[in-house]
């Protein structure tokens, strides 16, 4: 999960999203338990690499007036890496124009989740669904390849 974790309202609803997805089956690396303010910057940043290099996908939250640079980062390793994407916001404010969100952070992913306001179990259920779907498609793939090679 990418997303800001400076608030403890920010903790605090990531702690939560990320407990209603494990809930569903799916692991999920959380940076905020893995890493604290006191670690030296290095730290944070090899844990977060470490998370990002394990993960087959980032869930990343693009609330606020301008998403979190950091979550931009991580978005954009993600996309080099050809990691699944999956973006959400439920923050009703629109940036500068109609565009929900950045066009950068929109066309890099593989998804984009609008919900603003959205309960955190209706947001988990509509990720849950495109995790499952990509999962789904990835099991039929590794199915055919094998049906090819016996």
């Amino acid at each position: 999960m990418a997303g800001p974790l400076f608030s403890t309202a920010e903790l605090k609803f990531n702690k939560e999203l990320a407990g209603l997805l494990r809930n569903q089956g799916f692991e999920v690396f959380l940076p905020q338990e893995h890493e604290q303010r006191k670690d030296l910057p290095a730290a944070i940043f090899a844990s977060d690499l470490k998370g990002l290099d394990w993960a087959d996908a980032v869930v990343a939250c693009l609330d606020g007036a301008d998403p979190d640079s950091g979550t931009c980062w991580e978005l954009g390793y993600a996309y080099a890496r050809k990691k699944l994407s999956i973006v959400y916001r439920t923050d009703f404010r629109l940036f500068e124009g109609t565009d929900p969100i950045n066009l950068m952070m929109s066309e890099s992913a593989d998804h984009v989740i609008i919900m603003p306001m959205a309960e955190i179990a209706d947001l988990v259920a509509e990720i849950a669904r495109l995790l499952k779907e990509k999962r789904l498609l990835k099991e039929k793939s590794k199915t055919a390849a094998k049906g090819v090679l016996e």
